[in-house]
């Protein structure tokens, strides 16, 4: 496949030049120091790839906003009760795989489809409200390309691949256009070029690191601690020893502070704050929280859980208990509990058929202080996953 016009036009990566092959040949006999040059070589040429990844997305707005498009569709699709469908062949599709992996970690619920299999009846895993994530790079793998024909062309489609126009990508040419979002992931020279032989290399180095790059921001953007949450959903090996080796965590140490959760700011509409307003407001807010007034807040998941058709002209004091929650509606929880007591409670209430009601989606868990003031919130979904939500 030809190099991207990016890859051309970019200036040769200083800090760590790749070896030139045919410095290969000016070395000594010595096989060592061949082996050492050559793996020098394949170090310099990765780390120029990353070096370019990283000047594309830090200068190009294209590929700016294709990111945020992204990052704005997964957390849609989670908010939803949706998953991300993650797919590719091959080297592809072990990156695929990997991503899967760091996503579920991080509780964004995701799963491989490869495209083989799910010609096969793997695509009854997709459902309406997830995302598509593709690894291809070089955009027109023959089983993808095939397994799309076979996917709702509304699905979300993100794509990580050399192209950098969707317009011109073979993965969208049965998509519909305002559902296809291009993560481009080009390398400055090709791999037959750089190492001789066509095995995926740098590509997939750029791929692996643009992949992270992506679950890394959307865990920041559904979660207040993705460190927390990484630690609930990895208890095992040297990362959950260090972990517990802390001691359990406590309700108290995971809450927001009320006083710190921005109040909703009004643009002096006559009906007062408006849904507009929250949002606003939540864009700035540190946490994702806003209080709509001193008693009562909206949590970051209603934020995200707002529709493309809802009215922004709203007035917050219209919308419905659930979203705006009050402070007598909180459900109280000591802060010295521990993160997995409070999240047995929950359980045991819930099995018991009398927490249904009450410990559900969109739930806000009130910290109690020591004084017995509710001083801090906690979403429910943080303690508990929405898959045991949903049961």
């Amino acid at each position: 496949m030809p190099l991207s016009p990016y890859a051309r036009t970019q200036q040769p990566f200083v800090r760590f030049p790749p070896t030139p092959p045919d410095f290969l040949d000016s070395l000594g006999t010595d096989e060592d120091d061949k082996t050492i040059q050559l793996a020098l070589h394949v170090l310099g040429t990765e780390a120029d790839a990353l070096s370019k990844l990283h000047d594309l997305y830090r200068t190009d707005r294209a590929a700016q906003k294709n990111f945020n498009q992204a990052v704005n569709a997964i957390g849609k699709s989670t908010s939803r009760g949706g998953r991300i469908i993650v797919s590719g062949v091959g080297k592809s599709g072990k990156i695929a795989e990997k991503c899967v992996a760091t996503l579920n970690s991080l509780a964004i619920r995701s799963a491989f489809m490869h495209p083989t299999e799910a010609m096969h009846g793997d695509l009854g895993m997709m459902g309406p409200n997830d995302t598509l994530l593709i690894l291809s790079y070089s955009g027109r793998t023959a089983e993808i390309v095939s397994m799309l024909q076979y996917i709702p062309s509304d699905i979300p489609t993100i794509a990580v691949t050399s192209y950098e126009d969707a317009s011109s990508c073979p993965l969208f040419a049965q998509r519909a256009p305002n559902s296809c979002i291009l993560l481009p992931a080009p390398i400055p020279r090709s791999e037959v070029e750089a190492f001789g032989v066509p095995a995926p290399t740098s590509s997939t180095t750029t791929a692996l690191a643009l992949t992270d790059a992506l679950t890394l921001a959307v865990a920041r953007r559904l979660h207040p601690d993705p460190h927390r949450v990484f630690h609930l959903h990895h208890p095992g090996g040297a990362i959950g020893a260090s972990a517990a080796q802390r001691g359990p965590q406590l309700m108290g140490s995971i809450a927001i502070k009320v006083d710190a959760i921005p109040l909703v700011s009004s643009r002096q509409t006559q009906s007062g704050a408006t849904l507009l307003d929250a949002i606003l407001t939540a864009a700035r807010s540190a946490s994702g929280w806003v209080r709509a007034s001193e008693e009562t807040v909206i949590s970051p998941r209603q934020i995200q859980r707002i529709g493309h058709n809802a009215d922004l002209g709203q007035p917050l004091h219209s919308l419905g208990a659930e979203v705006v929650v009050e402070k007598d509606d909180w459900i109280s929880i000591e802060a010295a509990n521990s993160v997995e007591e409070a999240r047995g409670w929950i359980l045991r209430m819930r099995r018991a058929g009398r927490g249904k009601a009450f410990l559900k989606r969109g739930t806000v868990l009130g910290i109690v202080d020591a004084r017995r003031c509710k001083n801090g919130v906690v979403e429910i979904e943080e303690i508990v996953s929405e898959d045991e939500l949903n049961k």
